[in-house]
Protein backbone atom coordinates (compact mmCIF):
# COMPACT_ATOMS: atom_id res chain seq x y z
CA UNK A 1 0.00 0.00 0.00
CA UNK A 2 0.96 3.08 -0.25
CA UNK A 3 2.25 4.47 3.02
CA UNK A 4 5.28 6.35 3.66
CA UNK A 5 7.72 4.63 6.92
CA UNK A 6 11.14 5.21 8.45
CA UNK A 7 13.91 4.17 6.13
CA UNK A 8 12.28 5.38 2.51
CA UNK A 9 12.69 8.25 0.86
CA UNK A 10 11.90 10.40 -2.13
CA UNK A 11 9.77 13.12 -2.95
CA UNK A 12 6.95 12.12 -1.01
CA UNK A 13 8.86 11.86 1.98
CA UNK A 14 10.15 15.58 1.37
CA UNK A 15 6.44 17.04 1.23
CA UNK A 16 5.68 14.90 4.26
CA UNK A 17 8.40 16.56 6.16
CA UNK A 18 7.91 19.84 4.94
CA UNK A 19 4.08 20.13 6.17
CA UNK A 20 5.50 18.57 9.46
CA UNK A 21 7.88 21.01 9.61
CA UNK A 22 11.30 19.49 9.57
CA UNK A 23 14.19 19.39 7.12
CA UNK A 24 12.49 18.28 4.58
CA UNK A 25 16.08 16.10 3.22
CA UNK A 26 13.62 13.23 1.80
CA UNK A 27 14.84 10.50 3.60
CA UNK A 28 12.54 9.13 6.56
CA UNK A 29 14.28 9.17 9.72
CA UNK A 30 14.03 9.13 13.37
CA UNK A 31 13.14 13.15 13.37
CA UNK A 32 10.45 12.48 10.76
CA UNK A 33 8.77 9.70 12.84
CA UNK A 34 9.30 11.83 16.42
CA UNK A 35 7.31 15.24 14.42
CA UNK A 36 4.67 12.62 12.62
CA UNK A 37 4.29 10.58 15.73
CA UNK A 38 3.18 13.82 17.55
CA UNK A 39 0.95 15.16 14.61
CA UNK A 40 -1.10 11.83 14.76
CA UNK A 41 -1.16 12.01 18.60
CA UNK A 42 -2.50 15.94 18.11
CA UNK A 43 -4.92 15.09 15.53
CA UNK A 44 -6.59 11.80 17.09
CA UNK A 45 -5.30 9.81 14.45
CA UNK A 46 -2.96 6.45 15.04
CA UNK A 47 -0.21 6.93 16.25
CA UNK A 48 2.12 4.71 14.48
CA UNK A 49 4.67 6.93 13.07
CA UNK A 50 3.55 5.29 9.64
CA UNK A 51 2.07 7.98 6.96
CA UNK A 52 -0.57 6.92 5.19
CA UNK A 53 -3.87 7.48 3.69
CA UNK A 54 -5.77 9.13 6.59
CA UNK A 55 -2.93 10.92 7.90
CA UNK A 56 -2.17 12.61 4.46
CA UNK A 57 -6.08 13.53 3.99
CA UNK A 58 -5.84 14.45 7.10
CA UNK A 59 -2.91 17.03 6.50
CA UNK A 60 -4.04 18.26 3.18
CA UNK A 61 -1.36 16.13 1.14
CA UNK A 62 -4.18 14.97 -0.92
CA UNK A 63 -1.78 14.27 -3.95
CA UNK A 64 -0.05 11.78 -2.00
CA UNK A 65 -3.04 9.71 -1.44
CA UNK A 66 -3.19 6.33 -2.77
CA UNK A 67 -5.01 3.17 -1.74
CA UNK A 68 -5.28 -0.33 -3.06
CA UNK A 69 -5.82 -4.00 -1.89
CA UNK A 70 -4.73 -4.16 1.70
CA UNK A 71 -5.25 -1.00 2.46
CA UNK A 72 -7.77 0.37 5.16
CA UNK A 73 -9.21 3.15 7.28
CA UNK A 74 -11.49 6.33 7.20
CA UNK A 75 -10.12 7.21 3.74
CA UNK A 76 -11.32 3.39 2.14
CA UNK A 77 -14.85 3.89 3.96
CA UNK A 78 -15.39 7.28 2.06
CA UNK A 79 -14.47 5.68 -1.01
CA UNK A 80 -16.80 2.45 0.00
CA UNK A 81 -19.50 4.73 0.69
CA UNK A 82 -19.21 6.64 -2.63
CA UNK A 83 -19.29 3.37 -4.69
CA UNK A 84 -22.19 2.19 -2.97
CA UNK A 85 -20.33 -1.20 -0.75
CA UNK A 86 -20.50 -2.09 2.38
CA UNK A 87 -18.37 0.93 4.23
CA UNK A 88 -16.06 -1.56 6.60
CA UNK A 89 -13.06 1.05 6.10
CA UNK A 90 -10.93 -2.70 4.46
CA UNK A 91 -9.99 -2.89 0.80
CA UNK A 92 -10.30 -6.09 -0.63
CA UNK A 93 -11.43 -7.78 -3.72
CA UNK A 94 -14.40 -6.19 -3.80
CA UNK A 95 -13.60 -2.38 -3.48
CA UNK A 96 -10.76 -3.09 -6.21
CA UNK A 97 -13.54 -4.81 -8.27
CA UNK A 98 -16.36 -1.16 -7.45
CA UNK A 99 -13.05 0.87 -8.53
CA UNK A 100 -12.23 -0.77 -11.20
CA UNK A 101 -15.23 0.10 -12.91
CA UNK A 102 -15.89 3.80 -11.50
CA UNK A 103 -12.22 3.99 -13.42
CA UNK A 104 -13.66 2.10 -17.12
CA UNK A 105 -16.89 4.52 -16.21
CA UNK A 106 -14.87 7.66 -16.21
CA UNK A 107 -12.29 7.04 -18.94
CA UNK A 108 -9.33 6.70 -16.32
CA UNK A 109 -7.07 3.54 -16.76
CA UNK A 110 -8.25 0.77 -14.65
CA UNK A 111 -6.23 -0.36 -12.26
CA UNK A 112 -8.31 -0.59 -9.25
CA UNK A 113 -6.20 1.56 -7.19
CA UNK A 114 -7.57 5.04 -5.95
CA UNK A 115 -5.25 7.97 -6.23
CA UNK A 116 -5.88 11.54 -6.73
CA UNK A 117 -6.91 11.24 -10.67
CA UNK A 118 -9.93 8.96 -9.26
CA UNK A 119 -10.32 9.70 -6.30
CA UNK A 120 -10.82 13.64 -7.76
CA UNK A 121 -13.54 12.31 -9.93
CA UNK A 122 -15.70 11.34 -6.91
CA UNK A 123 -18.01 13.87 -5.49
CA UNK A 124 -16.74 13.06 -2.23
CA UNK A 125 -13.30 14.20 -2.49
CA UNK A 126 -14.40 17.71 -3.48
CA UNK A 127 -10.69 19.12 -1.78
CA UNK A 128 -8.53 17.05 -4.55
CA UNK A 129 -8.86 19.29 -7.73
CA UNK A 130 -7.16 19.50 -10.97
CA UNK A 131 -3.87 21.71 -9.83
CA UNK A 132 -3.91 18.24 -6.44
CA UNK A 133 -4.14 15.88 -9.13
CA UNK A 134 -1.08 17.25 -11.30
CA UNK A 135 0.93 17.86 -7.77
CA UNK A 136 0.47 14.17 -7.55
CA UNK A 137 3.23 13.64 -11.18
CA UNK A 138 6.69 14.57 -11.09
CA UNK A 139 8.73 15.16 -14.28
CA UNK A 140 10.60 11.91 -15.29
CA UNK A 141 13.47 13.72 -14.71
CA UNK A 142 13.14 14.25 -11.27
CA UNK A 143 12.65 10.33 -10.94
CA UNK A 144 15.59 9.53 -12.88
CA UNK A 145 17.33 12.28 -11.29
CA UNK A 146 16.67 10.57 -7.79
CA UNK A 147 17.31 7.04 -9.09
CA UNK A 148 21.19 7.97 -10.17
CA UNK A 149 21.86 9.25 -7.09
CA UNK A 150 19.66 6.95 -5.05
CA UNK A 151 20.55 3.62 -7.08
CA UNK A 152 17.08 2.40 -6.85
CA UNK A 153 15.15 0.42 -8.90
CA UNK A 154 18.97 -0.86 -10.06
CA UNK A 155 21.02 -3.51 -9.26
CA UNK A 156 24.09 -2.68 -7.51
CA UNK A 157 26.06 -3.53 -10.03
CA UNK A 158 24.49 -1.38 -12.43
CA UNK A 159 24.93 1.56 -10.48
CA UNK A 160 27.57 3.69 -12.35
CA UNK A 161 28.09 7.71 -12.73
CA UNK A 162 25.02 9.38 -13.09
CA UNK A 163 23.74 10.17 -15.69
CA UNK A 164 23.09 14.08 -16.57
CA UNK A 165 19.32 14.33 -15.84
CA UNK A 166 17.40 15.34 -18.27
CA UNK A 167 15.50 18.84 -19.03
CA UNK A 168 12.41 19.15 -16.94
CA UNK A 169 9.25 19.59 -19.33
CA UNK A 170 8.08 22.10 -20.40
CA UNK A 171 3.96 21.25 -19.26
CA UNK A 172 2.98 18.71 -17.07
CA UNK A 173 1.56 16.39 -19.92
CA UNK A 174 1.08 12.88 -18.86
CA UNK A 175 3.80 11.06 -21.22
CA UNK A 176 6.91 12.94 -19.55
CA UNK A 177 5.59 12.70 -16.15
CA UNK A 178 5.12 9.43 -13.06
CA UNK A 179 2.96 9.35 -10.24
CA UNK A 180 5.12 10.87 -7.15
CA UNK A 181 5.23 7.39 -5.62
CA UNK A 182 7.31 6.12 -8.60
CA UNK A 183 10.41 8.05 -5.91
CA UNK A 184 9.77 5.28 -4.17
CA UNK A 185 10.29 2.18 -5.46
CA UNK A 186 8.68 -1.51 -3.59
CA UNK A 187 6.09 0.08 -2.51
CA UNK A 188 3.60 -1.58 -4.26
CA UNK A 189 5.45 -5.23 -4.21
Amino acid sequence: MAILKKGMAGEPVRRLQTKLGVEADAKFGPKTVEALKAYQTKNGLKVDGIAGPDTFAHMGLYELVLIKKGTSGETVKKVQQELGLTADGKFGAATEKAIKAFQESNGLKADGMAGPLTLSKMKTFKEITPQVVSQSRVSTAIVDAWEAITGSGKDEAEITAPPAPKAPPKTADVASTRSIWETIKGVFS
